[in-house]
């Protein structure tokens, strides 16, 4: 028997149905099936009672809002760089052809290989650190922004301006929203890059952030504040992604 509105709550219900998969793992491997040596140490229980002693003693929340910082700055700088490089590569075919080599040369780079060009430009704290993630974010921007401004149809350009739209209207009302969905897409990538690279970036001389509190507690042998400080980092990652799929809808 098929119960009314099921298949709306079905992929309402499975990505929660997925995480609560995931947790009874995690819980029988480190709590239920009463492990001894490594996996002890991430006990299910001892993370989450850490995650909760972090948020209530306040020392996480300076933390995690210098990761939020560094990440927004240096995902900004990747949007401000990638979008009108994009556009120039996918509208200009001539200076595409001539770009295509070198773009391609920098893209390949690893964004970690940039770490003493940037440390010998900016020196250690967060400058470097933008820097990095603005490297490594910029090339998914100018690829999906390139690639949907090539593809995109020129004769609506002509029925905007037959209709009287002005060049703004036109570019608001027709050219956004064709090129939005792959926009969006490398914007979404772009996040994804620069939030792991933000994770070793932030070992260039900064005092704080979500990977200088991995290491402290590292360092103090604790490894359920250890955890919870990777569940804090997965969890922000998350809701900048989807603020970004937000904004960009």
């Amino acid at each position: 028997m098929t119960v009314a509105g099921s298949p709306r709550l079905g992929p309402t219900l499975l990505p929660w149905a997925g995480i609560a998969g995931f947790l009874v793992v995690w819980w029988l491997l480190t709590d239920g099936l009463h492990p001894a040596g490594f996996l002890a140490r991430f006990a299910l229980s001892r993370s989450l009672a850490a995650l909760g002693r972090l948020m209530l003693s306040g020392e996480l929340w300076p933390h995690l809002a210098a990761s939020l910082r560094r990440i927004v700055v240096g995902l900004a700088i990747s949007v401000a760089l990638g979008l009108p490089l994009g556009l120039a590569v996918g509208s200009l075919p001539r200076f595409g052809i001539a770009s295509a080599p070198l773009f391609h040369f920098l893209r390949m780079v690893s964004p970690l290989s940039w770490t003493p060009l940037a440390i010998m430009l900016f020196g250690v704290g967060d400058a470097p650190v933008y820097f990095l993630i603005a490297i490594a974010g910029m090339w998914p921007i100018v690829l999906s922004t390139s690639a949907a401004v090539a593809s995109f149809d020129r004769r609506l350009l002509l029925v905007g301006r037959s209709l009287g739209g002005s060049a703004l209207e036109v570019a608001r009302t027709i050219v956004w929203p064709s090129i939005r969905p792959q926009v969006a897409t490398g914007i979404r990538l772009s996040i994804g890059l620069g939030w792991v690279v933000l994770v070793p970036a932030e070992m260039l001389g900064v005092d704080s952030g979500l990977r200088y509190l991995a290491l402290s507690t590292r360092d103090r042998l604790d490894y359920s504040e250890l955890a919870a400080t990777i569940i804090a980092t997965g969890l922000l990652g998350v809701a900048i992604d989807r603020v970004a799929r937000w904004a960009l809808s």
